[in-house]
C-alpha cells in the first residue's frame, strides 16, 4: 500500500535550520507529483510547497519563498523539505502528500 513517513522534526532557535524527510513506498515515486503541506496550532492545513515528478518544476507559498527549497531524490523514494531562517510563525507539523495520501506528519518547533 501507499505509505509516506516524513522525519527530521524538532525543535530549533529562529534563525535556524532544518530538513524533513519524506520516504514514499508503495507506489512508482517517480511518476507523481509531491507537496509538502503544514498545520500550524489553531489553523487550517496550508500548502508549502509542491514539485513535479521529476523535479524540474517547484512551487512556494509565498511565506516560505526564499527560505524553503522542495526536492527529491527519486532514485531514493523521497523527498525534502530543506528550511533555513526559521521564524516561530512556522511552528506546525509538516505533512507529505501524493494525491489523496497524506503522511503522518512531523512536528517543527521554533522558539527560543
Amino acid at each position: 500500500q501507499v505509505q509516506l513517513v516524513e522525519s527530521g522534526g524538532g525543535l530549533v532557535q529562529p534563525g535556524g535550520s532544518l530538513r524533513l524527510s519524506c520516504a514514499a513506498s508503495g507506489f512508482t515515486f517517480s511518476n507523481y507529483a509531491m507537496s509538502w503541506y503544514r498545520q500550524a496550532p489553531g489553523k487550517e492545513r496550508e500548502l508549502v510547497a509542491s514539485i513535479s515528478n521529476l523535479g524540474k518544476r517547484t512551487n512556494y507559498a509565498d511565506s516560505v519563498k526564499g527560505r524553503f527549497t522542495i526536492s527529491r531524490d527519486n532514485a531514493k523514494n523521497t523527498m525534502y523539505l530543506q528550511m533555513n531562517d526559521l521564524k516561530p510563525e512556522d511552528t506546525a507539523v509538516y505533512y507529505c502528500r501524493k494525491e489523496l495520501v497524506w503522511g503522518q506528519g512531523t512536528l517543527v518547533t521554533v522558539s527560543s
